[in-house]
């Protein structure tokens, strides 16, 4: 039997932003159900945070995720084992009050957890662990030494793995405490890791700059084989461009790569700045939702070796400016008006 493993879906996240949930779904729609189809997996574990805001849901953005999400799972008679996390509890020191138990009632295919629990999936024993805080430390405690499972699966803040790529987490609990599994697997943090028995799953898309170039996806897992696969989310939303007149870096970047993502152009060297333009005019034809222009041209006097410089050039300024003055203007026309303003500015120099 395989069983779907996903976690730290954020669903609402980025304040429900259209933008991130039309990247979001498109992973559902493309990668994720096709998948549960494809294998005919009728079983799912969600680790943790399912939900993004702590405090409460958009309406809107909860009918968006009701219908194309949990409904869909609903119709395809798939089963979901869903562990609390921290984005899914009101308070930080008490799961009692939750969004997943709250929202989710209506359906009967969705079994949350909000306390220590042993499950049987496929004749293997699993230990489902929610959001450890002070409320139930003491009762997880007692539940890690009891239990006879070899498996568990969990919302965990472990010391000594990577939150990001190259950020280790320095404090929470002793990994050492869960020694005794065979298999851990756990949500929180986003970016994939194992060391020991321990792996964190990573979360299935990108959602801030830091995930750049960082892998993501779901996995699909046999526990009675322990056999883990991990099934790759090939979209991404964060794009980077390295601008060099010297090296002629950018012109081997498809552009087209920029459509519905957020880009930032980082400028190497720039000495024709129509050339420049006609670029980040390219750039922008493709409609993506976000471009920043980020310049690095620092004089190496004044910048030490192991500094890391980004200077934000006068067009991203001003558009950053237009958005956070208040102004009873249409803000995409002021933008289009000043892109305009610096494009003939340039020629001019």
């Amino acid at each position: 039997m395989t069983v779907a493993l996903i976690t730290d879906q954020h669903l609402d996240g980025r304040k429900g932003s259209i933008a991130f949930w039309e990247y979001f779904q498109k992973f559902y729609d493309e990668v994720f159900f096709p998948t549960l189809e494809k294998h005919n997996i009728k079983t799912v574990i969600d680790l943790g945070d399912t939900f993004d805001n702590r405090k409460g849901i958009d309406f809107n953005v909860w009918n968006r995720v009701r219908q194309h999400y949990f409904k869909r799972l609903e119709d395809m008679g798939v089963f979901v084992h869903m562990i609390l996390g921290n984005h899914c509890v009101y308070y930080k020191n008490t799961n009692e009050i939750n969004s997943p138990e709250l929202l989710l009632k209506d359906f009967s295919n969705i079994e949350i957890y909000a306390h220590p629990e042993v499950v049987m999936i496929d004749g293997a024993k699993i230990l489902m662990l929610p959001w450890i805080n002070s409320s139930n430390y003491e009762d997880t405690l007692r539940h890690l030494n009891d239990t006879s499972a070899e498996i568990a699966m969990g919302h965990l803040e472990l010391q000594g793995f990577e939150v990001t790529p190259g950020n280790t987490q320095e404090h929470g609990m002793d990994p050492t405490i869960f020694k005794k599994f065979k298999q851990v697997f756990s949500g929180h943090y986003h970016h994939k890791s194992s060391r020991g028995n321990i792996t964190y799953l990573g979360n299935p898309y990108q959602m801030f700059w830091n995930d750049y170039k960082d892998e993501r996806g779901f996995h699909l897992y046999e526990p009675k084989t322990n056999k883990l696969k991990r099934v790759k989310n090939p979209y991404e939303i964060f794009q980077k461009i390295y601008y060099n007149d010297s090296t002629g870096s950018h012109l081997s970047f498809d552009t087209s790569q920029c459509a519905n993502s957020f880009v930032k152009i980082i400028v190497e060297d720039k000495k024709d700045y129509t050339e420049f333009e006609k670029f980040v005019d390219s750039v922008f034809a493709t409609q993506p939702h976000d471009v920043k222009i980020i310049e690095t041209l620092v004089n190496d006097a004044f910048v030490e070796d192991d500094d890391n410089v980004e200077i934000k050039d006068t067009l991203t300024l001003l558009n950053e400016y237009i958005d956070e003055v208040e102004i009873a203007v249409d803000k995409a026309k002021l933008k289009n008006v000043m892109k305009t303003l610096y494009i003939e500015s340039c020629e001019v120099v």
